[in-house]
């Protein structure tokens, strides 16, 4: 039996680098060596709480260290025992997806097979993607169509992106106006593209019914976390007032949670982050949960190459996945030389190496150089939640 020997953090990033996504600009990589000598890497994410998700980290690996890193199941419940706030506490879920996902990279390598495998092999050779952090600094309608024909020659045939410009919680008229001039004039020049639209939870369920009414004419191919995700109960109205698709997800921290929204059909699409969530086997149970009720899967994955190996691992072996969600093409160039080799992404679709373990290749010259300490910068005027550039007025152009 192989245990949970030395674990190491590395906190990453470069300031300045991370012109779309403010809320990945620092990235927390797990590094387990089991008593062998195997060598397994995890991801949690950051978003403003880099640093009480590097302390939690730091707990979960002082429950595990010593265990047996094959009892993966075990080790979960060991964590959900001993954490008193586990199921609705973001960072420890976190740190807990991180030591998740590591451990079934050692296990994948101590077996020699891809880590999909042991979660039943692919039902899919490749992973359609869309593309994401794409718009910084869009704010008129001609910037989103200008920076849109970007990503498609990248290969992508669908993209996300947030149209309501610094609007919060109430979406008055302007707001709405700018957004459907900014949407229609996307699928007006990108006919064949699927256009996903992102309100990041910022709208109360009045507002979210406005903003629904202002982009449904351009049949988007879903609309994410409409209403803030603390107000199921406007949910619920949102979803009796209109017909857009609803994806929702990556709030929500485990299979137990995402019952509710599906016994009361809430939701179209789930979208829970393998990085928060508990890893790859809670990422697997939501999945065969959502099919059972006919909704399909979208995973976030808005962070780092680790964690888009343990998402692709679990996409590839589920029937029921619609889209996969991308930053790769818009990364800083560390982010994007940390992996060597694991994944590809070309003419907008995924492909695993289907080598041991995740099937990733780590570049051990990105951990040394790039190690920062501390929080993601802080701007007063734009959250990190938005891609940078697009919180502002529409005066401001």
């Amino acid at each position: 039996m192989q245990t949970i020997k030395n674990i190491e953090i590395f906190e990453l990033g470069e300031k300045g680098s991370e012109k779309s996504s403010p809320w990945s600009s620092t990235i927390l990589i797990l590094r387990i060596t089991a008593s062998d000598g195997t060598v397994g890497y995890g991801e949690a994410p950051t978003t403003m709480m880099t640093l009480p998700v590097l302390e939690a980290m730091k707990e979960v690996g002082r429950i595990l260290k010593g265990r047996s890193v094959e009892e993966i199941q075990k080790n979960y419940m060991e964590v959900y025992k001993h954490s008193f706030y586990l199921p609705v506490s973001m960072e420890t879920t976190s740190a807990l997806s991180a030591f998740e996902i590591a451990s079934w990279d050692i296990v994948g390598k101590m077996y020699g097979m891809p880590v999909y495998n042991a979660f039943g092999g692919k039902v899919r050779d490749k992973i359609r993607a869309y593309a994401n952090g794409w718009y910084d600094e869009c704010i008129t309608p001609e910037d989103f169509v200008s920076k849109a024909r970007y990503a498609k020659k990248q290969g992508f045939t669908g993209v996300k992106f947030d149209p309501f410009g610094d609007a919060f919680d109430s979406l008055d008229r302007e707001h709405a106006s700018h957004a459907h001039d900014i949407v229609s004039s996307l699928r007006e020049h990108f006919k064949d593209m699927d256009l996903m639209i992102e309100c990041h939870g910022r709208f109360n369920a009045n507002s979210a019914i406005r903003a629904a009414k202002a982009v449904e004419d351009s049949d988007p191919l879903f609309m994410e976390e409409p209403v803030h995700p603390d107000q199921f109960e406007g949910l619920l109205r949102f979803r009796a007032a209109t017909k857009v698709t609803v994806a929702l997800g990556e709030r929500v921290l485990n299979n137990n949670l995402f019952t509710n929204y599906l016994t009361n059909d809430a939701v179209d699409v789930l979208q829970p982050d393998i990085t928060n969530c508990g890893g790859l086997m809670q990422a697997k149970s939501i999945s065969q949960a959502a099919q059972s009720f006919g909704a399909e899967m979208a995973f976030h994955n808005a962070f780092g190459p680790v964690q888009t190996a343990a998402t692709l691992n679990v996409g590839s072996t589920i029937p029921n996945l619609l889209i996969q969600e991308s930053f790769e093409a818009f990364w800083p160039d560390w982010k994007k030389r940390l992996v060597k080799s694991g994944y590809s992404l070309e003419d907008g679709y995924f492909r695993l190496s289907g080598k041991p373990g995740l099937g990733i290749t780590i570049d051990e010259h990105i951990l040394d150089e790039y190690q920062i300490g501390g929080m993601e910068s802080f701007n007063a005027d734009e959250p990190s939640w938005t891609v940078k550039g697009t919180f502002k007025p529409y005066s401001s152009r």
